[in-house]
C-alpha cells in the first residue's frame, strides 16, 4: 500500500488536537493539517509515521480512539457505497470488491462458524505504524456497523497479530468484548444474525416499496409501469457496488417471484438484463459529467469487477472511452 486517504490523515490530526495538541506541533511535518485538507491521498510513509509519532505522544490506544471518531463520510466513494447496502455485513463484501479493483491491497473476508461470523482483515503489519492503523480500522468497524444498523450491535471478540500495549483502557471501551493479541490474523467477530440485519436505509426504502405493493393487492391501486421500472432501477443502483444483482435478489426485495418480476418488466417493454445495462450506463454518464470520481471508482459503483471491463462496456454504449466522454463535456 503506497498511499492512504488524506481524509484519514486529517481525521487523525484533528483527533490529536482534540486530545491536547496544537497546530504548531505539526509545523515541521511534511504535510500540515491545512495542506492535507486539499489532497486526495497521503503517502504511506507519512501516514504510518504520523500514527507512530502520535501514539508515542498521546499514549497507547490513540489509533483505537481515532477509529471511534470515524463516520461513514470519511471513507469517500467506499463510504457512499455502504449507504446503500441492504444488510449490515454487506459492507465487507463491498470493501473487498473496492480494494481488489482499485488497489489490490488488503481484503476483508467473512468466515462463518456456527452462529458467529469472523471478519478477517488480511493485512501484513510490517511496521508499528501499520499495526496502529489496523487498530484504527477495527475500531472504526464498530462505529460504522452501529451507524449502518442504528442499533448498538457489538463484536463478540477482536484479534490482533501484534503484542498488547501496556494500557488497554481505550481498547476495552471501544470493543467491550474479549480482545486477543499475538494471534495468527487480524479479525473482528460478530453474531451472524447481527451482520444479517437490514440496514436502516434499506429498511426505509424497501418498506416504502412494500407498502405500495400492499395498496396494489388490497386496494386495486396498480403501480404504473413507468414508476415500477424506476423503483426496480433504484434497487439495482443500490445493489451494484456489491456486483451485478441477480434477478432473484431484486425479486426477493420486491416480494415477487422471478417470473412475476420478469412479467411486470415485460409489460413495460424491457427485460431485466436491459435494465441492468441501462442503469449502469446512466450512473456512469452522470458521474463522469457531474463528479470528479476516478474511472476506477465509477467502475466499482456500477458493478464491474475490473476497470478494463467497464471501459469496454462504456465504449460499446457511447463509442467513446470514459476519459474521452469526460473531456467532451
Amino acid at each position: 500500500m503506497k498511499y492512504f486517504s488524506a481524509n484519514l490523515y486529517v481525521k487523525m490530526l484533528n483527533c490529536a488536537i482534540a486530545e491536547g495538541m496544537n497546530h504548531e506541533d505539526f509545523a515541521d511535518w511534511t504535510t500540515s493539517l491545512e495542506e492535507a485538507k486539499k489532497l486526495e491521498v497521503i503517502s504511506a510513509e507519512e501516514f504510518l509515521t504520523a500514527h507512530e509519532l502520535l501514539d508515542d505522544r498521546l499514549g497507547p490506544g490513540f489509533g483505537v480512539r481515532v477509529g471511534q471518531q470515524m463516520i461513514i463520510e470519511d471513507y469517500g466513494v467506499l463510504g457512499l457505497s455502504w449507504r446503500t447496502c441492504s444488510r449490515v455485513g454487506e459492507i465487507f463484501e463491498r470493501s473487498e470488491r473496492f480494494f481488489k479493483l482499485l488497489s489490490n491491497t488488503f481484503v476483508w473476508q467473512i468466515q462463518k462458524k456456527g452462529d458467529v461470523s469472523h471478519v478477517i482483515l488480511h493485512r501484513e503489519a510490517l511496521r508499528r505504524g501499520m499495526e496502529l492503523s489496523t487498530e484504527a480500522s477495527l475500531s472504526a468497524t464498530v462505529v460504522v456497523l452501529q451507524a449502518m444498523s442504528e442499533q448498538k450491535i457489538a463484536p463478540t471478540q477482536v484479534s490482533f497479530k501484534h503484542s498488547a500495549p501496556n494500557d488497554l483502557s481505550s481498547f476495552d471501551k471501544a470493543f467491550n468484548c474479549p480482545i486477543l493479541f499475538n494471534q495468527p490474523q487480524y479479525a473482528i467477530s460478530y453474531k451472524t444474525n447481527d451482520l444479517n440485519l437490514r440496514t436502516s436505509k434499506a429498511d426505509a426504502s424497501i418498506n416504502s416499496y412494500l407498502l405500495k405493493q400492499v395498496d396494489e393487492k388490497t386496494k386495486g391501486i396498480k403501480i404504473p409501469g413507468s414508476k415500477f421500472v424506476r423503483d426496480v432501477e433504484s434497487l439495482i443502483k443500490d445493489a451494484l457496488p456489491t456486483g451485478i444483482p441477480s434477478i432473484h435478489y431484486i425479486a426477493d426485495l420486491t416480494a415477487m417471484s422471478n417470473r412475476t418480476l420478469t412479467r411486470r418488466l415485460s409489460e413495460t417493454g424491457v427485460t431485466y438484463r436491459d435494465l441492468i445495462k441501462k442503469t449502469q450506463e446512466s450512473i456512469a454518464k452522470d458521474m463522469l459529467r457531474n463528479t470528479m470520481q476516478s474511472v476506477g471508482e465509477i467502475a466499482f459503483l456500477t458493478g464491474f469487477s475490473e476497470q478494463s471491463a467497464f471501459n469496454r462496456a462504456f465504449k460499446k454504449w457511447t463509442n467513446q472511452t470514459p476519459s474521452e466522454f469526460r473531456k467532451s463535456i
